[in-house]
C-alpha cells in the first residue's frame, strides 16, 4: 500500500511542478510519520525516502535511534523549550520556530554542541486561534532577530493552512507566504536565506507546489488514515 500511495504522490508532485514549470526536483517530499510504526517507516525508506516528519520530539528521538542513520529528520510540531536539548543534535529542520524564546533557547543548545542548527520560522498565515505560528505583519521582525543568532541558519518559512474542503481556498494563504518569503529576501538580511518554503499537506500539496512550495508533508497520503501507536 505505501508503495502505490508513495508512487501515486509523487506522480502528482510531476504534475503540479509541470503545470507550474517548475522541476520536480525543487520539491522535497517529508513523510509525516507521527504515530507510525517502525515497519512502515522501514518500507517507505526502502521506497527511497530519506525525509520523515515527526511531530512529537519524544517519538523523533526514539525512531533516531532504531532507524538508519542516513535518515533526515524533520520537526514539524509545536516545540517546547524543555524539549529542545533532546532533540538538537539529531534533525535535518526544525519547521516550527514562532517565538525568539524558542530560538534562544535553540541557540544555547547548539552552542553546547558545537552545531548550526537550520530552522524555518512558522508563520500562521491564516491568523487561526487554534494554530500556532507568527502572524505575517510580525514576521519579518522575529526573522531579523533571529538572525543575529550564531549557532541559528534561517533557511525559510513555514505554514500550516486552513483545514478545507476545495483546497483552491488555501491557494491564497500559500500565495501570501510566497509574497512574504521574497519580501524577507529582498532584504538581504545577514544569516537569512529564503530557499526553502514548507506549506501544504495531504490535501492541498499540489496547490502549494504550483504556488512555490520546496517541502510538503504528506502523512496520510502515504500511510492512510488510520492512526498506529508505536
Amino acid at each position: 500500500m505505501i508503495l502505490e500511495n508513495l508512487k501515486e504522490v509523487q506522480k502528482n508532485i510531476e504534475q503540479a511542478c509541470k503545470r507550474a514549470k517548475r522541476d520536480s526536483k525543487e520539491v522535497i517530499l517529508v513523510a509525516v510519520s507521527k504515530t507510525k510504526p517502525l515497519a512502515m517507516l522501514e518500507e517507505a525508506y526502502h521506497a527511497d525516502i530519506v525525509d520523515f516528519g515527526e511531530n512529537k520530539v519524544q517519538e523523533l528521538a526514539l525512531k533516531y535511534e532504531q532507524l538508519p542513520k542516513d535518515i533526515k529528520w524533520h520537526m514539524i510540531g509545536h516545540l517546547q523549550k524543555n524539549k529542545v536539548k533532546h532533540l538538537i543534535d539529531k534533525v535535518t529542520l526544525i519547521h516550527s520556530v514562532d517565538t525568539y524564546a524558542l530560538a534562544q533557547t535553540i541557540q544555547k543548545e547548539a552552542e553546547k554542541k558545537n552545531l548550526v542548527v537550520s530552522v524555518l520560522i512558522e508563520v500562521n498565515i491564516a491568523k487561526e486561534e487554534s494554530k500556532f505560528g507568527v502572524f505575517p505583519e510580525a514576521a519579518i521582525e522575529l526573522v531579523e532577530d533571529i538572525a543575529k543568532l550564531s549557532n541559528i541558519r534561517v533557511c525559510g518559512l513555514m505554514t500550516v493552512a486552513p483545514i478545507v474542503e476545495n483546497p483552491e481556498e488555501n491557494r491564497i494563504h500559500f500565495k501570501k507566504l510566497m509574497k512574504l518569503s521574497v519580501d524577507i529576501n529582498e532584504k538581504n538580511i545577514d544569516n537569512v536565506n529564503m530557499y526553502i518554503l514548507s506549506m501544504g499537506m495531504t490535501g492541498d500539496y499540489e496547490i502549494a507546489i504550483e504556488e512555490g512550495a520546496t517541502i510538503v508533508r504528506v502523512g496520510t497520503g502515504i500511510f492512510g488514515n488510520r492512526n498506529y501507536e508505536g
